[in-house]
């Protein structure tokens, strides 16, 4: 047995505690044991039923990390290199096939990689993966935009600045219209612009989200898809091809009521992380500032007599 397992076993140290270093000093005829929490220790897996998975970028040179976390607790389960398929495998690698089975949900963005992973690891995954209300609603936001911007291009050629500075009004629900926000949203939604048919577009879709059964949204679903297919706006009709190849895991989101909003609140909490520190170099240091900050360690040292450093 090692010297660091001999300590640890003599003096009660457990995880997520660990003895790093053992010192012999024989004049002051005493041994000097240094005690750290280890990066990450893993928590009980088996509880875990709803896993939320989300990329967070590391620098900006298009460097990102996955970050697997538990929806129910907050805490963060895994953090790998990359947003590959092989960055989210190393997670379910490390479960049992008894844990593995007790998954309910996978909440992620429409990820391939992702996906992949989920599918070849995760008993039954095609019903238990749910693409996020949050990717979704902001792909149909990046489409109404894109109809704005090309429409206000065309408008100003003509000299028409109607649309100039107005893509908030468009992207902002109503409801939470500013002052300036709701005259001039009011104004313009009946002019027959096209930017006002793909809003109109959006905000079927955002109602979509309230149905409790899968019939009922799978129906509401496809009818949606076919409007936005044939309104002559090739930016939601493409997001329309991208919704109906990913409809199931929609489905999925609305019938198990699940969002990924666990997961983008930690991410948040990883960019307040590496602002803080303005930035890591390492990555080994950046996985273990979101192990320590997010990870629910248990952190309280265990009672054990003797000397420590």
């Amino acid at each position: 047995m090692r010297d660091h397992e001999l300590y640890a076993a003599i003096l009660g140290v457990q995880l997520p505690w660990q003895v790093t270093s053992v010192a012999l000093d024989p004049k002051a005829e005493e041994v000097r044991v240094v005690i750290e929490a280890v990066q990450f220790a893993r928590r009980k897996l088996a509880a875990v039923r709803h896993v939320g998975v989300d990329e967070t970028s590391f620098q900006r040179r298009h460097e990102y990390v996955t970050i697997v976390s538990d929806q129910e607790s907050g805490g963060v389960l895994h953090v790998a290199d990359g947003r590959s398929q092989e960055s989210l495998d190393g997670f379910w690698k490390e479960l049992t096939p008894e844990q593995l089975a007790e998954i309910e949900s996978v909440a992620m963005d429409m990820c391939a990689a992702y996906v992949r992973s989920a599918r070849e690891h995760v008993p039954g995954a095609d019903s238990k993966i749910a693409f996020d209300r949050f990717h979704v609603a902001r792909a149909i936001n990046e489409a109404v935009n894109e109809v704005r911007k090309r429409e206000h291009r065309e408008l100003s050629a003509e000299g028409d600045t109607t649309l100039a500075r107005t893509k908030y009004v468009w992207l902002t629900n109503p409801e939470n219209h500013s002052q300036r926000q709701g005259p001039i949203f009011e104004l313009l939604k009946d002019v027959g612009l096209k930017v006002a048919r793909a809003w109109a577009i959006k905000e079927t879709a955002r109602g979509l989200w309230s149905y409790a059964t899968r019939g009922w949204a799978l129906r509401a679903w496809k009818k949606w898809i076919s409007w936005a297919a044939r309104c002559r706006l090739e930016p939601m009709a493409r997001v329309a091809r991208m919704v109906k190849g990913h409809l199931w895991g929609i489905l999925n989101a609305i019938v198990l009521r699940v969002t990924n909003a666990g997961a983008e609140s930690v991410n948040a909490k990883v960019q307040w992380i590496k602002d803080t520190a303005c930035g890591f170099r390492n990555r080994e240091r950046f996985r273990n500032a979101i192990y320590f900050h997010c990870g629910k360690l248990d952190l309280a040292l265990p009672r054990f007599s003797g000397h420590r450093g």
